[in-house]
């Protein structure tokens, strides 16, 4: 937390370490033309883009873009909440405001806007750590692969300033913001009323396109997932590029990392999957909560295996971890939802340079057989349940089930998987 106003030479540091100085002396500047666009059209998010003369005020969360006329236009102020879900009021509403006001330099009728306390020479990226931070697919889908479709291009050399700033996130999350900035993350919540940082660009807001996914043709700078994953296994050093084919005859048995829940949708009797697994042939490793939450080491563990498993929740998206040519394979739940854990887990892997494979669980590879009769919509029209409102659906399908599979089928899939990335 800030006290007092940094001195032009520093930055706070946040638990993050940098040699490296993002500002420079105070100076006055000189009364420039400044440039603001804003696009509210994109499904995703709500971002403006602005450059010349600009001072970010941090205690208001206002950014000041001053120009050299009196003229001041019609739409003066402009606010929005920088982060990338904006469909979703309810979240949205737990996201930090910024305010992006077009101000003369300041005259007779209007107050001047404040002056620099820190002046920048790099652009800066505002965003926020809020929204469903805890969640590792909406941290990667809301946050992550925004920031590097906003921030990569700059090569370190940019800026970036959070709102509902908090520390846990920056300290999990520091390897990859680090691999995009090469100076610690500000926050903008925390500093002091006399704080006004300028800079000459900035953008407000992320670019994004789809869940867990880039469209390459959106991207001014033709990024891709593939591109995306690369930068993933160059800020967590991961040593593994590709998969290749397991010999049977080599010894070396391919490694399946199967990711267990403890929550909802858990696979209740996963020890018994697990020895189906070995007994085909994989070597399993088990990976729990506090294995997934891990990302010192967790990365690396799952970089080492061909195969990432596990029922349908967050922790499928440490396929980013995967090398290229890997398998993901999702074990979806029953209900008639498959075309929703498609979307979030299997639509996004071909684009990844991955395998996708799923295994849908029947009516009698669910609790939900303990909960009610056979003759229940639930089970003879799972669609009319959907039909009564997505709460319904995601209380009964999704928060309300596990998985319990039958260990012969699951065997012989598994016996599919395994002849289908090993060879003679």
């Amino acid at each position: 937390m800030l006290g007092s106003p940094p001195s032009a030479a520093s930055t706070s540091t946040h638990g993050m370490t940098s040699n490296v100085d993002a500002t420079k002396a105070v100076a006055a500047p000189p009364i420039i033309s400044s440039k603001l666009t804003c696009n509210f059209s994109n499904h995703q998010s709500n971002t403006c883009s602005m450059e010349g003369d600009l001072r970010i005020h941090s205690k208001s969360a206002t950014v000041y873009v001053v120009s050299a006329s009196t003229y001041r236009p019609e739409n003066a102020t402009i606010k929005l909440r920088p982060y990338a879900r904006k469909w979703e009021d309810q979240v949205m509403m737990l996201v930090r405001e910024v305010t992006m006001r077009s101000s003369p330099p300041g005259g007779a009728d209007d107050p001047p806007p404040p002056q620099c306390s820190v002046r920048h020479d790099v652009p800066a990226v505002v965003f926020s750590t809020g929204g469903y931070n805890r969640n590792f697919f909406h941290v990667m889908t809301d946050v992550i692969i925004p920031l590097y479709l906003t921030a990569r291009e700059y090569n370190g050399h940019v800026q970036l300033l959070a709102t509902d700033y908090e520390p846990k996130w920056i300290a999990k999350y520091k390897a990859i913001l680090a691999a995009l900035s090469s100076y610690p993350v500000i926050d903008l919540d925390s500093e002091s009323q006399d704080t006004v940082r300028c800079f000459p660009s900035a953008h407000v807001g992320l670019e994004s396109h789809k869940e867990l996914g880039i469209v390459p043709g959106l991207s001014h700078k033709g990024y891709t997932m593939v591109s995306f994953r690369d930068f993933i296994r160059s800020a967590y050093s991961l040593q593994r590029p590709r998969v290749t084919p397991v010999s049977r005859s080599a010894g070396r048995k391919p490694r399946l990392v199967m990711i267990l829940r403890r929550n909802s949708r858990q696979l209740k009797n996963e020890a018994d999957a697990i020895a189906a697994a070995a007994d085909v042939g994989f070597e399993v490793v088990a990976a729990g909560p506090d294995d997934v939450s891990d990302l010192k080491r967790f990365p690396g563990v799952v970089n080492s295996c061909d195969v990432l498993m596990g029922v349908h929740g967050a922790g499928l998206a440490n396929m980013l971890f995967l090398p290229h040519n890997a398998t993901v394979v999702q074990i979806i739940p029953w209900g008639e939802i498959k075309w929703a854990c498609r979307h979030s887990y299997g639509d996004p892997v071909p684009d990844m340079g991955l395998r996708y494979l799923e295994y849908e669980a029947t009516a009698e590879e669910t609790s939900l057989k303990d909960s009610y009769p056979r003759d229940h919509a639930v089970f003879t029209d799972p669609l009319s349940i959907h039909r009564q409102g997505f709460d319904k659906m995601w209380n009964i399908f999704i928060n309300g089930q596990h998985v319990i599979v039958d260990i012969d089928r699951f065997r012989g899939f598994m016996k599919q998987l395994y002849q289908s990335i090993t060879t003679e």
